[in-house]
Parts: structure tokens; C-alpha cells; sequence
């Protein structure tokens, strides 16, 4: 394994994993369309190239961080380089599209790899993702040092899917925890109890979860809506969960009730809202608001 890896897509959860492999020792070549977000980086040491066919040119491994599984699949077809031969899927793609990617990479001799990961921009920047992996049980070995240098990995299986399965069961929990807390802090706050008694309370017993340690603490109670993850993309993890479930045979209503509070988040916050603005939603309806 060489030291020099290409990474594609350098935004919000990017940059900080592409940084973290830099201060790990690799070499980077990059791409993305955001001339800014790559210049950034070029400073910092890395290597810029105009397109993923020249990217693919140079390198024999890649890392993607992309938003949504149609981009995804357009960069993945596009990795044609005659020096390529593993692609790391950091995204949410979905186990479907991870299959039909891998089937067609693998038809061109280049191996897919899913890991995707979780633990937010803030988990990416201090390097403790949870790193989800499914492929060759030597590619996760030989792998290692990179896959640790952005968090804790995780080996899930062989089959090409199954860590995208694994983090559509994270996300579809969190956007749960995200939803229900929003609606137990309204209840509490219009029944005269302090926002940010109610949060404390909830964090010392066993309602405690992701969204009331870390989302209202850090980017509800002070009003910031901050946590810089967007409403579109909870949005659509939550529907390729549902989706996934209904072709395993599954009917799970709760997870379709949390579907429908992000459908409904999507349509009125719009897909660039921060997450965390779904708690607004709520407030509305009750006439008060869940501010520390």
C-alpha cells in the first residue's frame, strides 16, 4: 500500500477526514467542484487534479465523502484511471447502489468498498467516527491506517451493502432521537419547565440520547442551529432505511413515523437547513420555544 490516496469530495465532512489523513502521513491527491474547498487544502499540502478520470490516472486508491447516492454514482462511473484499484465509499449510498457499483467497478477490475461513517463534522475534525466497513476482509486489514486515522473501524462483513445497511440503522435511531426529544422538550418547556432544566434532567436519567447530549447543548438551547448537518440528507437517510426495510419484507411503522416528521422538516425548513431546526417545527405548533 503506498502512501500517496486520492480523496474525492471535500465539504463539510471531507475536508476534516482528508486533513486527518494528511496528519496521518498520506499523500493526497484531491478533487471536488468547490474550487474553494480545494484550494484550502492544496495550501495545507495536498495535490489538486481537474477531474476523477485524472485523479483515478494517479492513484490506485480512492476515498469518497459525497452527499447523495445519485452523485455517488455518477463520480463511481466516472473512476475509469488506468491506475485504480479500490474505491472507499464514505457516503450514505445505500446497500443497493453500493451493489450495483460494485458490480460494475468490479466488471473493470477496481474493487468497491463501503465505509461509511458516523459522528458528525465534529467526530470527522477530532478523528472518532465510528468507521463502518464491508468488503475483503484483506482490503479492511491492508486499510487499517487509514481507516484509523478517521476513527474506530469496524469490519461488518464481505458483502457489498452491508456496511451501508449498518449506517442507515444508526441514522434511522438518531433521526429518532432527533424527532422525539424535539417533541418531549416542547411538552416539557409549554408545561413551564426551563429548556435547559428539562435537557439536564433528560442527560442525568435514561432519556438521555445523541440529540439531547449533543445537538440541544451545543446548537438548539443557544439558538445557533449550527451542528452543520442538513435537514436534505437526514431527510434522505431516513427514506433509503425505509426503503432498504421494505425490501428485506419489513413493515416498521415507527420508522415510517419518523420518515414523515422528516418529509414534512424537508418541505417546510428546505434541504440546506441545519437538522437541528426540526425542534422549530414543533415549537410552532405549541407557541413556545425550547431556548436555554
Amino acid at each position: 500500500m503506498g502512501r500517496t490516496i486520492g480523496f474525492i469530495g471535500v465539504g463539510n465532512m471531507g475536508r476534516p477526514m482528508a486533513e486527518r489523513l494528511m496528519a496521518a502521513g498520506f499523500d493526497l491527491v484531491i478533487h471536488d467542484a468547490n474550487a474553494a474547498a480545494v484550494a484550502s487544502l492544496v495550501e495545507a499540502g495536498a495535490r489538486s487534479v481537474d477531474s476523477a478520470v485524472a485523479l483515478s490516472d494517479a492513484v490506485d486508491t480512492v476515498f469518497l465523502s459525497l452527499p447523495t447516492p445519485p452523485i455517488v454514482e455518477a463520480v463511481g462511473r466516472q473512476l475509469q484511471g488506468k491506475a485504480l484499484r479500490r474505491v472507499i465509499d464514505l457516503s450514505t449510498t445505500g446497500p443497493q447502489k453500493s451493489r450495483e457499483l460494485s458490480a460494475a467497478l468490479g466488471a473493470r477490475g477496481v474493487r468497491w468498498l463501503d465505509s461509511p461513517v458516523s459522528g458528525g463534522v465534529g467526530g470527522a475534525v477530532a478523528g472518532t467516527l465510528a468507521v463502518m466497513f464491508s468488503g475483503p476482509r484483506e482490503d479492511f486489514d491492508d486499510l487499517q491506517d487509514m481507516l484509523k486515522a478517521l476513527g474506530k473501524p469496524f469490519y461488518i462483513g464481505a458483502e457489498p451493502g452491508l456496511a451501508q445497511t449498518m449506517k442507515l440503522v444508526n441514522n434511522c435511531l438518531s433521526a429518532a432521537a432527533m424527532t422525539l426529544s424535539s417533541e418531549a422538550v416542547v411538552m416539557g418547556v409549554k408545561a413551564g419547565i426551563d429548556a435547559r432544566t428539562v435537557v439536564e434532567v433528560i442527560n442525568a436519567g435514561s432519556g438521555r440520547n445523541t440529540a439531547t447530549m449533543q445537538k440541544f447543548p451545543q446548537s438548539i438551547l443557544n439558538g445557533a442551529f449550527d451542528y452543520g448537518f442538513h435537514t436534505g440528507l437526514m431527510q434522505k437517510d431516513v427514506a433509503l432505511f425505509v426503503r432498504t426495510a421494505e425490501e428485506l419484507g419489513l413493515d416498521l411503522p415507527g420508522c415510517r413515523s419518523v420518515l414523515a416528521a422528516w418529509d414534512e422538516a424537508l418541505a417546510k425548513l428546505g434541504a440546506g437547513s441545519d437538522f437541528t431546526r426540526i425542534v422549530t417545527l414543533t415549537e410552532e405548533r405549541a407557541g413556545v420555544q425550547a431556548r436555554g
